[in-house]
């Protein structure tokens, strides 16, 4: 197959000098399908999968203030299979994308917008922006399904076309947030909504062949802003982060973040299939934890590690040359900002007691590990690191958790990856036997890549690089979906 430019999707979208529509982030509007790529070195024969990558990349000029995580969605994929690798990218048709599609314009003001400037009702818990579609990605039931932000309807996708297949079809009336898992020993997907009624949280479990099989009550004691979940072979545990919407402005419709300092970081644990009585709850130290890594049950005790934020309401000091609503954009998605650290928690079901420590100093975040390891005690984790300033990933850091070390790889200068899930390498006879799969924006070289990385040796550089047929845009979540896991 030939390098097939399969649409250019109409856009009102010119040249911006707004720091997240230019540089890293600048939009692109062609769908590509491609396989015959530019490869530097040699495509390992012994990686059989998907890479997706979820990417805000916006169609329309926006209704007041940007913010990066209002673009509309974007799927990329690197297919590996028998040495060889093809790519291709869709937009996800959301049902907010065609009815701007047919308007020729925005219709829904954004997330760090004032929401009435909105033309149309919006979705989910923000209730006045649009569904995009364009934070998160994983696998499940054989499909790819892209998740919103703040909760949307969740999208599933044709793992080999990209084709938008429609929405869940047992989305509850709140939604799905971004951050469901899928569990590979089990192939059951668990998830999380919130809003802004009682009792302000649900969480979910999802069949392997895609029913929803069980949905119960999270009870918080008012409007919650929590991104992501975590589980163990046994429990899931979901959080009560005291960073969320100021109640009084909430009462006009305005959607401002509050930290409260004063107030705990309560996390609920509870059986897989447990109900609101079953919550055990634990209380930890404030702060804001966008991403969750691995969890797993010890002894009495249950093992959490995730990015726990030194700072969760930056002031907007080194941004203070900008208009103050964009300095305050800017350093809620700055990492040297918000000073997230990576922290282990443990929790005792026996005692109630937590324990709580910083596992790394450095600023790190948007971690991956393991997924045949996903519940259960794995010993190495991959965090990205980010330029000072900016929401863009310069480098990724190994950390082997029973040892201590760590291992570092720079991307290089004016080279932005994305997150970089792990991929088995067929017949994997370690935890890190296998690769790490990024694609590269290179500022530089005006291009972008998808990129290999020997997990066991991450400092040794790419095993290979292959040219992708455009320079994509900056953006968050990736996945990895072995090749079994979207075939037959």
């Amino acid at each position: 197959m030939p390098r097939i430019r399969v649409s250019s999707v109409p856009h009102t979208l010119g040249e911006s000098d707004h720091p997240y529509l230019s540089g890293a982030w600048t939009p692109v509007f062609e769908e590509y399908d491609a396989d015959d790529l530019e490869v530097i070195g040699e495509i390992p024969r012994d990686i059989d999968g998907i890479y997706f990558r979820n990417t805000e990349n916006p169609v329309h000029d926006a209704i007041g203030l940007y913010h990066p995580f209002d673009g509309d969605g974007m799927i990329h994929a690197m297919t590996f299979r028998d040495g060889r690798a093809r790519y291709c990218n869709r937009f996800v048709r959301t049902r907010a994308f065609a009815a701007e599609q047919e308007a020729g314009h925005a219709l829904w003001a954004g997330i760090a917008e004032d929401p009435r400037r909105s033309l149309r009702p919006g979705w989910g818990a923000h209730g006045a922006v649009k569904d995009a579609s364009s934070t998160d990605v994983v696998v499940h039931a054989g499909k790819v399904l892209s998740t919103f932000y703040q909760c949307g309807e969740g999208y599933r996708l044709d793992p080999h076309t990209l084709d938008t297949l429609g929405t869940e079809a047992w989305t509850p009336l709140d939604g799905i947030s971004a951050h469901p898992k899928v569990d590979e020993a089990t192939g059951e997907l668990l998830f999380f909504n919130y809003s802004t009624h009682a009792p302000y949280m649900h969480y979910g479990v999802v069949s392997p062949d895609n029913r929803l099989v069980h949905y119960v009550p999270i009870p918080l004691p008012g409007p919650r802003l929590p991104h992501d979940m975590a589980f163990t072979r046994n429990y899931s545990i979901l959080a009560d982060l005291p960073l969320f919407w100021d109640p009084k402005l909430l009462e006009k419709g305005f959607h401002a973040n509050r930290f409260y300092p004063d107030l705990p970081t309560r996390f609920a644990i509870l059986p897989r299939y447990g109900g609101p009585e079953s919550i055990r709850w634990f209380e930890a130290e404030p702060t804001f934890v966008l991403h969750w890594m691995n969890a797993y049950e010890e002894g009495d005790e249950i093992v959490l590690d995730g990015y726990f934020q030194e700072n969760p309401s930056p002031a907007p000091l080194p941004f203070e040359h900008r208009d103050p609503r964009m300095a305050k954009l800017m350093a809620y998605v700055d990492e040297h900002s918000f000073k997230s650290k990576l922290h282990r928690w443990r929790f005792n079901l026996k005692t109630g007691a937590v324990k709580e420590t910083h596992l790394d100093d450095r600023i790190l975040e948007f971690g991956t590990f393991n997924q045949t390891s996903a519940g259960t005690r794995g010993r190495y984790l991959y965090s990205t690191t980010t330029e000072p300033g900016w929401f863009l990933f310069n480098g990724v850091v190994k950390h082997d958790l029973d040892s201590g070390r760590s291992w570092s790889l720079p991307f290089g200068e004016g080279r932005y990856g994305s997150e970089a899930p792990f991929a088995p390498r067929i017949g994997a006879v370690a935890e890190d036997d296998g690769y790490l799969v990024t694609f590269i924006t290179d500022l530089v070289a005006d291009r972008s890549e998808c990129v290999l990385l020997d997990a066991g040796d991450i400092e040794a550089g790419p095993v290979c690089r292959i040219m992708l047929p455009h320079r994509i845009s900056s953006g968050t979540h990736a996945t990895w979906a072995p090749g079994s896991a979207v075939r037959g």
